[in-house]
């Protein structure tokens, strides 16, 4: 059986006839002694140090604040006992998010970073998770990310009941034009401050050159200027180049124009530094100005990613 629907709770409720009367309270959910052996499985036998509790979700949880209900369960599903560890765990998703790769992805990711208040533990359904996988991972792999070993899918129930999502199966919406996935983004300024808080660099850059490397894109710079410099070391700043992880097909208008300048945001593999992101530095654009200003009044959390 499988969950569907806006109004997760009362749906869970549906499913879980007598769960609870009222909102789940700390001293009435015990999170280890229900548990039955497979998902004790998935938990790996893990007693929690702290007592399990329901909690709102907080507006700054960027994933899943507005997903569909309003509290969460605290450890969540993924280990982490804290909210400021949930919080910056699932900041490295948000950009995923905005590329719409499949309809389920908040619901898939939310179900185990904020989990809905429920006397048992409710997973995401297997055949979910697979979908998100299969359809989001290809995206990943163009920000040299891999789908991480925490969300095998394999871990989550099959015939069981779990969580699916409205509209789950409907076939992803098209790419644009097929636009490389690290140009696509259109600036919408709340949405790329949290993408730059979820990147380990961010700068702004002229370009002097771009040249094919394999599958790749490398783009040689002029001038470069940190607003976070993260894991760049002083030796590498000199000669900094960056790279379009399997760009060399796929088109990028920013680059059509080399003139003037870009804000680039990435992170670094082993020794390359990897593009998420490429936007104009355009002072024109009212969202970009937004954007400049959160940057000045804000600072952002330490990123902190869970894809690897």
């Amino acid at each position: 059986m499988s969950l569907k629907g806006g109004l997760w709770t009362l749906l869970l409720l549906w499913v879980t006839p007598g769960s609870f009367d009222k909102e789940v309270q700390s001293s009435e959910y015990d999170y280890v002694g229900f548990q039955p052996e497979r998902v004790r499985n998935y938990q790996n036998g893990r007693f929690y140090s702290r007592t399990p509790q329901c909690v709102d979700i907080p507006q700054d949880l960027a994933l899943c604040h507005g997903v569909g209900y309003s509290k969460m369960v605290l450890p969540n599903l993924l280990d982490h006992e804290s909210m400021a560890e949930v919080k910056y765990q699932a900041s490295s998703w948000v950009p995923l998010l905005s590329k719409n790769c499949h309809p389920g992805t908040q619901v898939f990711l939310c179900s185990l970073f904020s989990p809905v208040c429920l006397e048992q533990p409710l997973y995401p359904c297997r055949w979910l998770c697979e979908e998100v996988r299969d359809a989001c991972e290809p995206v990943m792999q163009y920000f040299g990310y891999p789908w991480p070993d925490m969300l095998r899918c394999e871990k989550f129930p099959r015939d069981d009941v779990c969580i699916a999502a409205p509209n789950a199966t409907q076939a992803p919406r098209p790419r644009r034009t097929e636009v490389c996935p690290q140009c696509d983004g259109e600036i919408k300024a709340d949405s790329l401050y949290e993408h730059m808080c979820a990147s380990e660099f961010a700068l702004k850059v002229s370009v002097r050159e771009v040249k094919k490397d394999g599958g790749d894109r490398k783009l040689l710079l002029k001038k470069k200027k940190a607003l976070k410099r993260g894991p760049i070391q002083r030796k590498e700043w000199g000669d900094l180049v960056l790279y379009l992880k399997n760009g060399a097909n796929c088109p990028c208008p920013q680059l059509e124009q080399l003139s003037g300048q870009f804000l680039v945001l990435g992170r670094k593999v082993k020794n390359q530094h990897i593009l998420t992101a490429i936007h104009k530095w355009d002072k024109a654009n009212r969202e970009f100005n937004r954007f400049m200003r959160k940057v000045r009044k804000n600072m952002c959390p330490k990123p902190h990613s869970v894809f690897m």
